[in-house]
């Protein structure tokens, strides 16, 4: 049964007019190396829940992602300390899961999953048949002739989190957003378009609790050792792109391109910093904000990067909005403000600049990168009522009090309907506006 932060992402990114309830062609194959990207709730997705969004409010809609953000903020606070975070929830579950999936085929003959993407995670994790806590699809592994599961000896039983060796096969277990999760090291064969990865390690999940593991399991695209890039080094060189589509979009899908064959020629782009103790995250160098044309006033040191404390900036398609630690947020905040002069301002949750009826009147607002700037239009960086009536500056603080105080996180929503290029060999992160539908 699919969470509320499903429910919420479809009834606030569609309306009538928008056409969630029309029939757009689904039949959108994978080729080459490109993959149909998913969002949840497209129309073409197996989680589609048209019907059960209409059950909330908009307003309950961006309190229930902003719910999501924070688990999501909790998880990577792990990743950046070196430690398991399981947020504890009160009254009601924490939901994290991630919002856009692709089709994965798994074993010999192959059976199909729709497996979350994920750019901070390295490993696969597959839910295996008899899994405890897992959703009705699963990978049956007892009917692929090529799978085989992993020996205590195996050097991967040594890439992965908290490794135990009970019996023959290794086993391990994480902490994903609100999820405790218990695997066994397995290899088999994966294809993604037409492309197959021999060998291919991965977590057998046996047991799940929690509501943040993915339905059908997860494909990791960080830059880690048991990471797709990683295992598949000779057939894709460690590079990818991915496009996710508007909100407005009717079809809600994007696309995924595996490889340096077909990536755009032509694109800004900033240098990938790399940080050995922190392997899964893409850092990059963001210098400054400017909203409009005014660049605003922000010290230095919120946007150092240091790999001893976790502090810079991050891409992530697993958040849905924008972080930045306060300094920063405070500064665009207070600059959009300004611009809407004496117009009431409100909240909603964790967004402190909202206003009723009038819309936020700042045309851009442009991330200065080392090297690269990208300038968002309102799209990116405003999130509107279905009803128009309400606009919101779609950014929060850093939380206080752990370690995402000092980690900025680009998210998916300021990432939508732009080709974000990853390039691990030319150590570079590339940015270029487009239509991802």
């Amino acid at each position: 049964m699919m969470n509320a932060l499903f429910f919420s992402l479809a009834i606030l990114f569609f309306s009538p007019a928008q056409g969630l309830l029309q029939s757009p062609s689904c039949d959108v194959t994978d080729h080459g190396s490109n993959l149909q990207v998913l969002h949840v709730n497209s129309p073409c997705s197996p989680f589609k829940t048209a019907a059960a969004a209409a059950a909330l409010s908009w307003e309950d809609s961006v309190l229930q992602m902003q719910s999501n953000d924070k688990s999501r903020l909790q998880y990577l606070s792990s990743l950046v300390a070196g430690r398991s975070v399981v947020p504890i929830a009160s009254g009601r579950a924490v939901t994290q899961n991630p919002t856009y999936v692709v089709r994965a085929k798994i074993g010999t003959p192959a059976q199909t999953l729709f497996v979350a993407v994920d750019t901070s995670n390295d490993a696969a994790w597959i839910p295996c048949s008899g899994c405890v806590g897992c959703s009705s699809a699963t990978f049956n592994y007892a009917k692929s002739s090529s799978f085989k599961p992993l020996p205590c000896g195996a050097p991967q039983c040594n890439q992965v989190p908290n490794p135990s060796c009970g019996g023959a096969a290794c086993g391990f277990n994480v902490t994903y957003g609100s999820s405790a999760i218990s695997a066994t090291l397995a290899q088999d064969n994966i294809t993604l378009a037409a492309d197959s990865v021999h060998g291919y390690t991965f977590g057998c999940v046996r047991t799940t609790t929690g509501s943040s593991f993915p339905a059908q399991g997860l494909l990791g695209l960080g830059r880690g050792p048991l990471s797709l890039l990683s295992q598949s080094v000779s057939l894709y060189q460690s590079t990818f792109s991915y496009c996710l589509p508007s909100y407005k979009s009717v079809n809600f899908t994007g696309n995924l391109r595996l490889g340096p064959h077909s990536q755009p020629i032509r694109i800004k782009t900033t240098p990938l910093l790399r940080n050995p103790r922190r392997s899964s995250l893409y850092y990059v160098n963001l210098v400054a904000i400017r909203v409009g044309r005014r660049v605003v006033a922000i010290p230095p040191s919120a946007f150092a990067y240091d790999p001893v404390s976790g502090a810079g900036t991050v891409f992530d398609s697993g958040t849905v909005f924008t972080s930045l630690v306060r300094p920063a947020y405070v500064a665009v905040r207070d600059e959009v403000r300004r611009r809407m002069g004496n117009a009431t301002v409100s909240s909603l949750g964790g967004f402190d600049t909202c206003y009723a009826g009038a819309p936020i009147s700042v045309p851009t607002v442009t991330f200065m990168f080392a090297g690269m700037n990208v300038t968002l239009p309102q799209d990116n960086f405003v999130i509107r009522s279905s009803a128009g009536t309400t606009s919101c500056l779609a950014m929060a603080a850093a939380p206080d009090g752990n370690v995402n105080s000092v980690l900025n996180v680009i998210a998916s929503f300021q990432q939508q309907n732009h080709r974000i290029l990853i390039d691990v060999p030319n150590s570079r992160l590339g940015v270029a506006r487009e239509a991802c539908s």
